[in-house]
């Protein structure tokens, strides 16, 4: 019996052809940068190689794909799910279809590199178009359109060259602090984000400017970092509840992180939210279930943008804002305490 043919990948044409993947993508792309010479070479190892029946191929030949794709930091996270609901539901009212790639956890080294390299990859050879959800990534080349949500960087510095779907997170952030001082807390600790997704920034801005307006000097010690994972939430919430003098609540950047806190509330004995309150951003389905008080930014209607966006920039429609700003609002449910005495 003879053995099964190997599939043949674009990664392997690229070796034989002693060329990078990008422009193996662009000569299938038929792109004018690309020398003549490589050109030839990069054609005669896909014609060596028997490459045509690859996705990228078929695809470049017929110059209509239909098919967005999706770079996504953790496919599992709650976050993501919310997210990709409503990118879901906007792929199944269009003609396109999906293609999803993920970087895995958000704490793998390279993410920003592999996240590049999967844009590139989609978007210079196989898709019309992609969405980059939470990008480590600060820029993208790409031949293309591109829609973030929640993209690199803080958006008042300096915003990305694409268009990007994101939530009013100051305004949130100053939403969930005010409504904490006005429950009578003072001594308010934040758990930070992911210090290179701008929402994370935003947030954190956000909790200093509104202690400050209220007359109370931020302490930096009540600021711990986190990465918005469970985990991180959950070592910062230990750190936190065990300080000599802990806090009386703790905002947190999102709501996977306050569901560690939760968790190391648990175990240290500290109920919430008579002895901590506790309060998240997202809203996320959990958030629910726990009682958490939060603030939504509607990450499936964030998600259900995105593909719109980007299905107008494919067809050359143009946008009325590159910039989408989706409103937040604080949800009130059980996680938080009263210190103050009415009036």
């Amino acid at each position: 019996m003879g053995r099964q043919r190997k599939t043949v990948t674009i990664y392997d044409v690229a070796k034989a052809a002693g060329v990078s993947v990008s422009t193996v993508s662009r000569v299938l792309n038929d792109k004018v940068d690309v020398a003549s010479e490589t050109q030839e070479r990069v054609l005669a190892v896909i014609d060596q190689l028997e490459y045509t029946s690859n996705l990228a191929a078929r695809s470049m030949r017929s110059r209509k794909k239909n098919l967005i794709g999706l770079v996504v930091p953790d496919i599992g996270s709650p976050y993501s799910i919310e997210i990709m609901k409503g990118i879901n539901r906007a792929i199944a009212e269009s003609p396109f279809d999906l293609l999803v790639y993920t970087t895995g956890d958000v704490k793998k080294s390279g993410a920003a590199s592999h996240e590049q390299y999967y844009v590139s990859l989609l978007n210079n050879s196989i898709t019309d178009g992609a969405i980059v959800v939470a990008s480590a990534a600060s820029g993208f080349v790409s031949d293309a359109p591109i829609v973030s949500v929640d993209p690199h960087g803080d958006p008042i510095e300096g915003k990305p060259s694409y268009p990007f779907v994101q939530g009013t997170n100051y305004q949130g952030a100053i939403e969930a602090m005010e409504y904490l001082l006005r429950l009578g807390h003072t001594r308010i600790s934040f758990i930070t984000g992911r210090p290179e997704i701008g929402s994370g920034q935003r947030r954190l801005r956000g909790y200093k400017d509104a202690l400050t307006d209220a007359g109370i000097e931020v302490d930096e010690r009540l600021i711990v970092a986190g990465d918005f994972t469970t985990e991180s939430g959950y070592q910062c919430g230990l750190a936190l509840l065990k300080m000599e003098d802990p806090p009386t609540a703790i905002f947190a950047a999102n709501d996977q992180s306050a569901i560690g806190v939760f968790e190391a509330a648990e175990e240290l004995g500290v109920r919430v939210p008579e002895d901590c309150s506790i309060v998240g951003f997202d809203n996320i389905s959990e958030a629910k279930y726990l009682g958490l008080t939060t603030i939504d930014q509607c990450l499936e209607k964030m998600g259900y943008i995105a593909v719109q966006m980007l299905i107008n920039l494919i067809e050359s429609k143009s946008l009325e804002e590159s910039v989408y700003k989706m409103p937040t609002k604080l949800v009130e449910r059980t996680s938080c305490h009263c210190l103050a005495v009415p009036a």
